[in-house]
């Protein structure tokens, strides 16, 4: 399963304290005026918006929902009632596309964020409490790396019927360790800081210490690896689903779309280049998106201090 991970410069200099809300305020207003800079950030972001818009609203351009069969029209090319034409089923590929490319992003952006959240947790609660906590952690961290996460998300999802659910379950539980390994690394340093030591004096408890005053300030790393997580998630979700692992009829997403239209690709194409061009640019929009968080959140980016790549 393809993961990425980045790695951020910490969002406090040296001998800096826990910001309050006016220096939060103030720091969230800079990072968005160097990622309002950036063209291709906010190209991503225009783009995204019209994928949502899509996936949402387009179903109320069509009278044909995913499921109806249309046995006059079986393989029709795009045109008249059928905007992208038929499948060989004789189901509208306009209705498939809105409902797939839906699916695929509930998928995606709820694996991401579970993924995050657990990562998080995880990873900032090893770093802070250390010892036999820290060696256990990485223990399990390092084994379920080696794990061939890929086979075992093939083999429980196709148990398990295909269920969306389930997908996003069996997602989540194999794709956490190494995000969660680099917000170690980070909170290794964060344990150290003077408002995480003064909380410690005044009695604080340890969760609270990790919830309130640790991951908070890795917030630029939690958020640009969110953005990056739904890329690799579509990715994975469609490698699955074109494998016959992932989403299974009758659901639809855009990787059964994509398998279901890689055999008539002379004879029909559009029943796999419709489905490919929404994967490429979802994975195109969000792509952009992180890297225009990452300029904007690294303060030695030229990137985000002039407004795009020359």
């Amino acid at each position: 399963m393809a993961t990425t991970v980045t790695s951020l410069p910490e969002p406090l200099g040296p001998g800096t304290t826990n910001p309050g809300p006016a220096g939060r305020a103030g720091g969230g207003r800079l990072y968005l005026r160097r990622f309002a800079r950036n063209r291709s950030a906010l190209f991503g972001v225009a783009l995204l918006v019209l994928l949502v818009l899509f996936s949402v609203c387009g179903g109320y351009l069509t009278h044909f929902s995913y499921t109806d069969v249309d046995f006059t029209a079986l393989t029709q090319p795009p045109g008249g009632t059928h905007f992208f034409g038929t499948n060989q089923g004789g189901n509208d590929v306009y209705a498939e596309a809105v409902h797939g490319l839906q699916r695929s992003l509930v998928i995606a952006v709820s694996v991401s964020v579970l993924t995050i959240v657990l990562a998080a947790v995880i990873g900032a609660g090893a770093a802070y409490f250390g010892g036999h906590v820290e060696r256990l952690t990485l223990t399990v961290i390092h084994f379920l790396l080696v794990v061939p996460s890929f086979l075992i998300l093939a083999l429980v999802s196709h148990h398990l019927a295909g269920d969306w659910r389930v997908l996003i379950l069996v997602l989540t539980v194999f794709g956490w360790m190494s995000t969660a390994r680099v917000i170690w690394s980070v909170s290794t340093s964060l344990r150290e800081r003077d408002y995480v030591l003064a909380a410690e004096f005044m009695g604080v408890r340890p969760w609270r210490i990790i919830l309130r005053h640790i991951i908070p300030n890795l917030g630029s790393l939690l958020i640009v690896n969110l953005t990056l997580g739904v890329v690799a998630t579509v990715l994975s979700e469609t490698a699955l689903s074109f494998l016959g692992f992932g989403v299974q009829t009758p659901d639809v997403s855009l990787g059964t779309m994509l398998a279901d239209g890689s055999g008539t690709i002379t004879t029909a194409p559009w029943l796999f280049g419709y489905p490919a061009a929404l994967v490429v640019l979802l994975t195109l929009s969000m792509t952009l998106v992180g890297d225009g968080l990452r300029d904007a959140f690294d303060p030695n980016s030229t990137t985000g201090a002039r407004g795009g790549r020359r």
